[in-house]
């Protein structure tokens, strides 16, 4: 089950994303500016890690994927394939729920450019091994993109070289299995690298994963 370990909504250990958040607050006072929490069933089996909260998005409503582009395709998924109840996530305060599944981010501060350096993902990363600690045996983590892959690679503690990142890969290691994805960014979705069909794909295995 999920801890407190696994999200500090205090967090300033970074310095640069600490001082960057602070001028964005100030540009953008309405905006959350802080880390980001987890959000999801407190029990999922499934588990969605994206790299950061995005600057519109999830550090403007304090929620991940919720109220920029990215996460137009991905809540539309987890709603065509039952881990929602609504097809969009515009707010903490709507009706959105995630059923079975949780989503969370490898890096929970808004990075500048939306690239954290590898001090700041490191860091951040013994919330994402407490929180995989705390899946159930039978869980399914999905990846969206080579440096959230990465990360849990290093949350779990085993070797890089053992798992490449690959879309649509699964990847046995040990207690639950991974299964990467490309991520839903706009730049991806744009140049085709992801498209529906593709993303469609993955959370069927994923699915499948969870029934199987």
């Amino acid at each position: 089950m999920i801890n407190d370990k696994c999200f500090d909504k205090n967090c300033r250990e970074c310095p640069r994303l600490s001082l960057f958040l602070d001028d964005v607050q100030e540009r953008y006072p309405d905006y959350y500016c802080r880390p980001v929490p987890p959000f999801g069933a407190k029990e999922a089996r499934f588990l969605i890690v994206g790299l950061a909260p995005g600057m519109h998005g999830a550090n403007r409503t304090g929620r991940p994927f919720t109220g920029d582009y990215a996460g137009v395709l991905l809540y539309q998924m987890l709603h065509k394939h039952g881990f929602a109840n609504l097809d969009h996530s515009e707010a903490v305060d709507d009706d959105l729920i995630l059923i079975d599944c949780r989503i969370t981010n490898a890096v929970k501060c808004l990075p500048p450019n939306n690239k954290p350096v590898g001090a700041e993902i490191n860091a951040c990363n013994d919330f994402l091994a407490s929180e995989l600690r705390a899946l159930p045996s039978d869980a399914i983590v999905m990846v969206l993109g080579g440096i959230a892959h990465r990360a849990v690679i290093k949350a779990l503690g085993i070797r890089q070289v053992e798992y490449k990142f690959q879309h649509a890969a699964v990847h046995d290691v040990g207690r639950f299995r991974l299964i990467d994805s490309y991520h839903c960014s706009r730049y991806n979705i744009n140049t085709r690298r992801l498209t529906e069909k593709m993303f469609n794909e993955v959370f069927i295995k994923a699915r499948e994963l969870l029934e199987n």
